[in-house]
C-alpha cells in the first residue's frame, strides 16, 4: 500500500513562501528557543508533504493550514515534555548528599543515651536545658534555679565525663565542650 504524498516542487515553494513567517511565528511559540521551532517547522512541513489533500483545500494560501499545523504541534510538545519528569543528569546526582545511615544514627543515640544516664542529676539537669532544649546558659540557671557560673562549670565537667565515656566519640564531645564553653563566655559578657 502506497500513500500519496505531496510533490516535491509544491513543498519546496511551499517552504520558500511560508518558511521564514512559519519560523517566525513559532519562534514566539517556544519562548525564542530556535532550536525547537527549527524542529517544529520541520515536523510542520511532514505534515504538509504527508498530506497532499491539504494544497487541494478552497484556501487562498496555504499559510493558516501551515500555522494551525504548527500551533498544534508546539502544544502537543509543550504537553510532552510537561508529562514527563524533568531529566537529571550525573552532576546532579553527584551534589546531593548521601543519606545516612539511620542503624548508625540511632546506635549513637542509644550509646549518648546511655552515657547520659551516667550523670549525676546535677549535671544531666544542665546539659538538659542546654543541649536537648536549647536554653542558653542565662535561661538554664534561671530555669534551674542556680547561677550562671554553676551552669558553665557542670556543663564543662559534665562533657568532660562524656568524652571519658564515650570514647569512639572523643574529637565530637571535645568539640561539643569547646562550643560549651564558647557558648558560656559569649552569653556571660
Amino acid at each position: 500500500m502506497t500513500t500519496a504524498t505531496t510533490d516535491e516542487r509544491a513543498l519546496t515553494d511551499l517552504q520558500r513562501d511560508h518558511g521564514p513567517a512559519l519560523l517566525h511565528f513559532l519562534l514566539g511559540l517556544t519562548f525564542g528557543d530556535r532550536q525547537k521551532a527549527e524542529d517544529l517547522a520541520q515536523e510542520t512541513l511532514v505534515r504538509a508533504w504527508q498530506h497532499p489533500e491539504a494544497f487541494d483545500a478552497p484556501y487562498d494560501s496555504m499559510r493558516p493550514w501551515l500555522f494551525t499545523v504548527a500551533r498544534r504541534l508546539a502544544i502537543d510538545a509543550r504537553r510532552s515534555r510537561q508529562a514527563r519528569p524533568p531529566e537529571v543528569s550525573d552532576a546532579a546526582l553527584e551534589c546531593t548528599p548521601a543519606q545516612e545511615d539511620t542503624a548508625d544514627a540511632t546506635v549513637h543515640a542509644l550509646d549518648v543515651r546511655d552515657a547520659v544516664r551516667t550523670l549525676s542529676p546535677e549535671h544531666r539537669a544542665v546539659l538538659v536545658q542546654i543541649y536537648f532544649q536549647g536554653l542558653s546558659v542565662h535561661e538554664t540557671a534561671q530555669a534551674l534555679g542556680i547561677p550562671a557560673g554553676t551552669v558553665k562549670s557542670r556543663s564543662y565537667y559534665a562533657l568532660r565525663v562524656l568524652s571519658r565515656t564515650l570514647t569512639g566519640y572523643s574529637s565530637r564531645s571535645s568539640s561539643l565542650s569547646r562550643a560549651s564553653s564558647d557558648t558560656a563566655s559569649a552569653t556571660s559578657t
